[in-house]
């Protein structure tokens, strides 16, 4: 959300759903509605998106030059309000790199506009060819597959 900091200074119990947590969270979300909507038309405005933008996700903002020192410590301190115990030994720090490394970005674009069933593993050949008919192709003149172009570029050369 971008304001966990708040969480951490908070003196209320952690309990999730509470009505001290819903009150502060709708009011956080309000105000970064109210900050990252529109176009930003001053400085000031500019500014407040950056330190959102940073805030909702430091771990892709530690190497900035000019808060990078702070992102570190703010994501350590999200990181222990959370339960995430700091990485200790060689092992746990390459567990987490790896973790990190597997885990797939979020993209609005790929969840939700591309979303078909062939995503992961193309369609098989009856499904090309049911494909090919839907879309008014000629079985007849349909292309060539790469072992029949290659059967071909070996008839010329032979020849």
């Amino acid at each position: 959300m971008g304001f966990a900091v708040c969480c951490l200074a908070c003196d209320a119990p952690d309990a999730a759903g509470s009505e001290r947590c819903r009150f502060c969270i709708d009011g956080h979300s309000r105000s970064r509605d109210h900050l990252t909507s529109g176009k930003a038309t001053s400085k000031a405005q500019r500014l407040a998106r950056e330190l959102i933008t940073m805030l909702v996700d430091p771990a892709n903002h530690i190497d900035d030059d000019a808060h990078g020192d702070w992102m570190v410590r703010y994501l350590a301190l999200v990181n222990e309000h959370q339960g995430v115990a700091k990485a200790k030994t060689h092992k746990e720090v390459v567990a987490r790199f790896e973790a990190e490394r597997k885990k797939r970005k979020r993209s609005i674009i790929r969840d939700v506009a591309n979303q078909n069933k062939w995503l992961d593993q193309p369609p098989d050949a009856s499904e090309r060819e049911d494909l090919l008919s839907a879309f008014g192709a000629d079985p007849e003149h349909r292309p060539k597959t790469w072992e029949e172009l290659l059967e071909e570029i070996e008839g010329l050369l032979d020849d």
